[in-house]
C-alpha cells in the first residue's frame, strides 16, 4: 500500500524532487471537512448524469406516444436506443471540452472553470425541472433532441468541473483523490436510492420527476456553497500556500496580475507539456481508458434492459422494481464499495503489469450481461443466462471492478509526475477517463441494436 501518514504522495513522486519540509508539519484536515467537501463534490460532478440516466419511467412517459396499441416492446426497445443515445450525447461533448480544459489549466483560473460549469449545470437542471410539468406530447422530436442537448451541455459542463476539480486534488494527498472518485460513485448510488423512493411513493409519474430533479437542483446549490467554504479551511490554505501557481482556490490570489499569474504558472502561463505526463502516465491513462469504456458499453443501455424471468407474474419486484434495483442501485452500490476500498488496499501498484491484466480481464462482463434476459431480443436469441440471481451478480462484479480497476490508476496518475505537472495530469487522467465512456457509448448503441 502508499502511506500517507508523514509525506503525502511522497512515495510515488521521482526522487528528484524532495518534498519541502513544511510537507511533513502541515495542518491537521480537522473534522476530515476538506475530505467531506471533496467527497461532495464527486456527487455532483457525476449527480446530474445519473439522475438524467435512472429516470427511466419519466423518459418512457415524455417519449411515448401513449397510444394503448400493444406497444410496449416497442416503446421499451425506442428508449433503448434512447439510452444509448443519451451516452452517445453525454461523452462526445465531454471529451471535447477536457481538451479544452487541458488548454484552459494555466490560462483561466479553475475559481472560474468550476464555479461557471456549476451553475451552467444548475441553469440546465432547473429548465429541466419546470419541463416535467410542461406538456410535450405535441412536440415529442423537439423535446427529445432537447433532452440530448441538455445533456450534452451539462456532460460537458460536468467534465470541465470534475477535471478541474480532480485536477486540484492532485496537489492534496492520495486520499483527497480518492474521496473525489468515491462521491461519484456515491453520487450514482443517491440517484439509485432516489429513483426507487420515488417509484415507491409518488402516485405520479410527473409528481415522482419533480422531485427526482429537484433534489438535483438542491445538491448542486449545495456544491457552489462548500466549493466556496474550501478556502476558509487551514488544511487548504496550507496546501496552496506550499504549491507556488495553485491559484486554484477561490482566494484573494486569483485576482492576482497576469504577470504574477505567469511567474507561478498561474492564467499567464503557456499550455503544460503534454510529453512527460504522457511518457509517465500512458499505461495508467490506457488501463482507465478500457476500464469504463466496458463499464459504459453494458451500463446502463444493455443492463437496464434486462428483464425479470418472472416478469409475467405480475409482483412489483419483477414488474416495478427490478430494473431500479437489480442495475442501477447493485451497480452503483458495489461501485462505492470499490472505490472506497482503494482507501485501504492499493494493489496492484502503479507500475506493475497486474493492472492492465486485471482490466482486460474486464471483457469477460460485456457477454455475460448480453446473454441474460435482455428483451425485446431482435437478432441475437440465445438466453443462457435465463434466472434473476444472473443479472445481480453480473451488476455487482461489474460495479466492483469498475470502481476498484478504475480507481487506482487515476489515483496514481498525479503522484507519479512532478508535483508542478499534478494538476494537469489530473486532466489528462479524467481525459483518458471521459474517451473511454466515449468510446463505450459508441459500441453500446451497436450492442443494443445486436441484440
Amino acid at each position: 500500500t502508499l502511506s500517507e501518514d508523514h509525506s503525502p504522495s511522497a512515495s510515488l513522486l521521482p526522487k528528484s524532487s524532495p518534498l519541502p519540509l513544511a510537507v511533513r508539519y502541515s495542518p491537521d484536515d480537522s473534522y476530515y471537512l476538506v475530505y467531506i467537501i471533496f467527497f461532495l463534490m464527486g456527487i455532483g460532478s457525476l449527480l446530474p448524469w445519473n439522475f438524467f440516466i435512472t429516470a427511466k419511467h419519466y423518459w418512457l412517459f415524455k417519449l411515448s406516444n401513449n397510444t394503448h396499441h400493444s406497444g410496449n416492446e416497442e416503446q421499451h426497445s425506442d428508449l433503448s436506443y434512447f439510452e444509448s443515445y443519451l451516452s452517445l450525447a453525454s461523452t462526445v461533448p465531454s471529451v471535447l471540452c477536457l481538451i479544452l480544459n487541458y488548454l484552459l489549466v494555466n490560462r483561466l483560473s479553475a475559481v472560474v472553470r468550476i464555479l461557471s460549469s456549476l451553475f451552467v449545470i444548475l441553469l440546465v437542471f432547473v429548465v429541466t425541472t419546470v419541463l416535467v410539468k410542461v406538456d410535450v406530447s405535441e412536440y415529442r422530436v423537439g423535446f427529445f433532441i432537447g433532452t440530448l442537448v441538455s445533456v450534452a451541455v451539462v456532460s460537458g459542463a460536468s467534465n470541465i468541473f470534475y477535471g478541474s476539480v480532480f485536477g486540484i486534488s492532485g496537489h492534496f494527498p492520495m486520499r483527497i483523490s480518492q474521496a473525489l472518485i468515491s462521491g461519484q460513485a456515491m453520487g450514482g448510488t443517491l440517484s439509485a436510492l432516489a429513483s426507487i423512493a420515488d417509484l415507491a411513493i409518488a402516485k405520479d409519474v410527473t409528481d415522482s420527476a419533480l422531485a427526482y430533479f429537484l433534489t438535483a437542483d438542491v445538491f448542486i446549490l449545495i456544491c457552489i456553497i462548500t466549493y466556496l467554504l474550501l478556502p476558509k479551511l487551514e488544511y487548504s490554505r496550507s496546501v496552496a500556500a506550499r504549491h507556488s501557481g495553485f491559484h486554484t482556490l477561490p482566494t484573494k490570489s486569483t485576482s492576482s496580475s497576469p504577470a504574477e499569474m505567469s511567474e507561478g504558472g498561474g492564467a499567464g502561463s503557456t499550455i503544460p507539456p503534454l510529453q512527460p505526463i504522457l511518457k509517465k502516465i500512458w499505461l495508467l491513462g490506457l488501463s482507465v481508458l478500457y476500464v469504463f469504456s466496458i463499464s459504459i458499453m453494458v451500463f446502463p443501455a444493455v443492463s437496464s434492459g434486462i428483464q425479470s424471468v418472472h416478469k409475467d407474474s405480475g409482483s412489483p419486484w419483477t414488474t416495478t422494481y427490478f430494473v431500479p434495483l437489480s442495475c442501477f442501485l447493485l451497480y452503483n452500490v458495489a461501485d462505492l464499495c470499490g472505490r472506497m476500498a482503494t482507501a485501504w488496499l492499493q494493489v496492484p501498484g502503479p507500475t506493475s503489469k497486474v493492472l492492465p491484466a486485471l482490466v482486460l480481464c474486464r471483457s469477460v462482463m460485456v457477454p455475460l450481461l448480453m446473454f441474460c434476459n435482455y428483451q425485446p431480443r431482435d437478432h441475437l436469441h440465445t438466453v443462457v443466462f435465463a434466472h434473476d440471481a444472473y443479472p445481480v451478480l453480473f451488476n455487482c462484479l461489474l460495479g466492483l471492478s469498475n470502481g476498484y480497476l478504475g480507481t487506482l490508476p487515476m489515483i496514481y496518475g498525479p503522484k507519479v509526475v512532478h508535483r508542478e505537472l499534478a494538476e494537469a495530469t489530473g486532466v489528462v487522467m479524467s481525459f483518458f477517463l471521459t474517451l473511454g465512456l466515449t468510446v463505450g457509448s459508441a459500441f453500446s448503441v451497436l450492442l443494443v441494436h445486436y441484440i
